[in-house]
C-alpha cells in the first residue's frame, strides 16, 4: 500500500508544470517506428528550454526499450492509478493542461483511424480526444506501404487536418517488413526540427498584454 501511495504521489509530482520550460508531450503508438523513441526523445530535450513527456499505447510497448528513454512515460495503467475518487486528478486531462505541445510519432493505423472518429479508448486518445486545439499537434504518420496506400487512410488525414492538426509527411523506403514504398515514419531530425520552429514563434499572449 505504501508503494503504491508513493506511485501516485510521484505521478503527482510529475505532473506539475515547470515555470519559463516548453513542454512536449509525445505519444507513441503500435508501429515498428516506435523504436525511436528513446532518439527523439533525446533529441528533443537537446533543444533549449524543453521538456518532454511521452504517453504510450499497451502495444508501442513493444518496440523499444524504457530503460533507454530519458523521459517519463505515461501508459493506460497510470491512469487508472491516480484516479481513485472525486477529488483525484485525471491524468489524460492533467496531460493536457501542463503540455504546450503534442507530437504523435509514430501513428499507427489502427490508432490514425480511432483519432479521426473521436474515438477515446486508451490514455493517449483520451488526451487527442481532450486537447485544447489552440495549441498544436504535429502526427507522424507510419505503416505498411500497402495499409497508407489504402483509400481510407487519405480521408482519415485529412480528417486530422481539418481538426487543425500538422502532418509531418510519411517518406517513401524499404520497410522492417521488406516492402519498399511510402509509409515509414519521418525521420527524427524532421520531426525536431517543425517542433523546433514552434518553439521559436512568439508566445502571442505575451504580444497582446
Amino acid at each position: 500500500m505504501l508503494q503504491q501511495d508513493d506511485h501516485m504521489s510521484s505521478l503527482k509530482t510529475d505532473l506539475l508544470k515547470t515555470s519559463g520550460t516548453f513542454n512536449v508531450l509525445v505519444g507513441v503508438t503500435g508501429s515498428v517506428a516506435a523504436l525511436k523513441l528513446p532518439l527523439l526523445v533525446s533529441q528533443l530535450l537537446e533543444l533549449s528550454g524543453v521538456d518532454v513527456r511521452v504517453v504510450t499505447t499497451e502495444h508501442a510497448k513493444h518496440f523499444y526499450n524504457s530503460a533507454e528513454v530519458s523521459a517519463k512515460i505515461y501508459s493506460d495503467e497510470d491512469e487508472w492509478e491516480l484516479w481513485k475518487q472525486r477529488s483525484d486528478p485525471v491524468l489524460h486531462i492533467e496531460l493536457r493542461r501542463c503540455a504546450d505541445l503534442l507530437v504523435i510519432a509514430p501513428l499507427d493505423a489502427n490508432s490514425l483511424g480511432k483519432i479521426a472518429s473521436g474515438i477515446c479508448d486508451n490514455l493517449l486518445t483520451c488526451v487527442v480526444r481532450a486537447w485544447d486545439t489552440s495549441r498544436p499537434l504535429l502526427f507522424c504518420p507510419a505503416m505498411n506501404t500497402a495499409m497508407w496506400l489504402h483509400p481510407i487512410t487519405a480521408q482519415q488525414v485529412s480528417r486530422l487536418k481539418e481538426f487543425g492538426y500538422v502532418e509531418i509527411p510519411c517518406v517513401a523506403k524499404k520497410l522492417v517488413c521488406g516492402d519498399e514504398g511510402k509509409g515509414a515514419m519521418a525521420e527524427v531530425s524532421t520531426i525536431v526540427s517543425l517542433v523546433k520552429e514552434y518553439l521559436q514563434k512568439p508566445d502571442e499572449s505575451s504580444l497582446e498584454a
